[in-house]
């Protein structure tokens, strides 16, 4: 079968792979036609390789070449005809095949992860949110009208913790000492074994002396919370500070040159003792000490300023959703484990999505804004502080993904020496959790006043979820499943069910203690 064509122009017809083409031209001399045989027709009118453009392209240069007293708008009006002129007798006639090729559907799984856009769907996904929560955000005002207090950023009550302000202030005191330990080192007044001792009992009393102070007062949870998270930051960057001048030393004795280096850390960079870069190491947005960082060449002011006042809407947003709504779920609760199973589920269902939003805003202020913050204004180079921790297919790549300066620590100055000391790559697995959970129940229990070791056995129960989303990621090949289990353990299981252990247990000593 041949479809015959009678076209004003030489058109030259482009199939899927561009290799083959034929021409269909009209005759001036009469009124002869070209016969085009369909099987060597390789167009594609639906993938947008229309015929009528490249009939529209050569009508032009025609033009071109023939009428040199053309103006533009004549030029368009024939281009314009042309293509319509083809689309209507070449592109669409009843025998042009509709279907030519081998396709999935858009939604299939073979094809939803790859070259495919949802940005309509990512738009329904965020209507519907506003939509549910505009309706969540009435029916709590009407239900409980405004709960945001007057003294909510500040009152008087905040005058009683200056006891946790002036140990904050002395903290620094800390990182001086561990200076005078490391110039003595490298000027070999002191040993060895006494420098370690040394910063074993600096950074030790750190991590004490906050703590001890906590418990002496009555404080408020806020203010217990930052001056534990400080030091145990301090206590983080002093270990890292003293490892690594350690092992700078080592180097300098052995005068070796390890293959791979970084030229930052290998001996071509002299070492040397500064209080100026350990200053800098201090205030810098990381938790590994090194003499040198790479370095942006300027501040961006505008950037910083924008970053500060995105910085304050988000934490306005998150304080509200403490007070409005997490506030009353908690108190309208019973003990999880003491009250109504089904009771307790319920409870925990609805806090979960206040909870995450919270979590989500307070990663956003901290490790998005704050920390980037702080690198324009030091001109720090490297800010990969989290990485895509939501498309995390198992616990392990979570805990991986998503807190990059304390991984990178524990990689170096935990995980790795263990490793290289013989201790076996499970063993220091479960170290690392260790040392994280005892930190996590530190920065909570600690400005409760209460130590029940509830952030402490969910940070350990990950070490079988570990183990567990592994299996099933191996076992279902699907980065879908691990993701979804993932989600569900990160919002129902976990955070919810920890705020409320801590808030009952927290009411159950303020009665007992009044």
């Amino acid at each position: 079968m041949a479809i015959y064509q009678s076209v004003g122009a030489t058109a030259t017809v482009q199939g899927d792979s561009g290799a083959n083409s034929s021409t269909v031209r009209r005759r001036r001399g009469g009124g002869a036609t070209s016969a085009m045989p369909l099987e060597k027709v390789e167009l594609d009118a639906f993938e947008g390789e229309s015929s009528s453009e490249e009939l529209a392209k050569d009508s032009s240069s025609d033009d071109n070449n023939n009428g040199n007293g053309v103006d533009d708008a004549s030029k368009g009006n024939r281009q314009q005809n042309a293509a319509d002129f083809s689309a209507v007798n070449f592109d669409y006639r009843p025998s042009f095949p509709a279907h030519r090729r081998i396709r999935d559907s858009p939604l299939s799984s073979g094809n939803i992860f790859k070259q495919q856009s949802h940005a309509g769907l990512f738009n329904l996904c965020i209507v519907v949110l506003v939509a549910v929560n505009s309706r969540l955000i009435i029916e709590n005002l009407m239900k409980y009208g405004w709960l945001i207090k007057t003294d909510f950023w500040f009152s008087s009550t905040s005058l009683s913790d200056w006891p946790l302000f002036m140990c904050c202030l002395t903290l620094l005191l800390f990182p001086v000492a561990s200076f005078i330990v490391e110039k003595l080192a490298q000027h070999k007044y002191i040993p060895e074994p006494v420098v370690v001792i040394l910063h074993i009992i600096i950074t030790s009393t750190s991590l004490l002396y906050p703590i001890f102070v906590i418990l002496r007062s009555d404080s408020a949870f806020l203010s217990g919370v930052t001056l534990m998270l400080f030091a145990c930051i301090v206590w983080l960057k002093l270990v890292s500070y003293g490892h690594t001048n350690y092992d700078l030393r080592a180097l300098a004795k052995s005068n070796e040159k390890v293959e791979g280096l970084p030229s930052t850390l290998s001996m071509d960079y002299p070492y040397d003792v500064s209080i100026r870069r350990l200053a800098y190491f201090m205030l810098a947005p990381t938790l590994c000490y090194q003499p040198s960082y790479p370095r942006t060449p300027s501040i961006r002011k505008g950037w910083v300023f924008r970053q500060l006042v995105t910085l304050i809407i988000f934490t306005g947003l998150m304080g509200f959703i403490i007070e409005q709504y997490i506030n009353p779920i908690v108190q309208n609760s019973q003990h999880p484990l003491k009250g109504n199973l089904l009771y307790a589920i319920e409870r925990v269902l609805k806090l979960s999505v206040p909870n995450l939003y919270v979590w989500l805003c307070m990663f956003y202020c901290f490790f998005h804004l704050w920390l980037n913050i702080l690198a324009e204004l030091l001109r720090f180079g490297d800010r990969e502080f989290y990485k895509d921790w939501w498309n995390a297919k198992t616990v392990d790549e979570y805990w991986r993904l998503w807190n990059m300066p304390v991984h990178k620590w524990m990689i170096r100055h935990l995980y790795f020496p263990c490793i290289r000391h013989g201790v076996p790559k499970g063993v220091a697995l479960l170290i690392a959790f260790l040392v994280s959970a005892l930190f996590h129940e530190l920065c909570i229990a600690v400005p409760c006043h209460i130590f029940k070791l509830w952030a402490f056995i969910g940070i350990m129960m990950q070490v079988p979820l570990v183990l567990i989303t592994n299996y099933l990621q191996n076992k279902f090949r699907s980065s879908m499943v691990g993701n979804m289990i993932f989600w569900f353990i990160f919002c129902i299981l976990g955070q919810p069910m920890c705020v409320l252990l801590y808030y009952h247990d927290l009411m159950s000593r303020k009665v007992k203690t009044e």
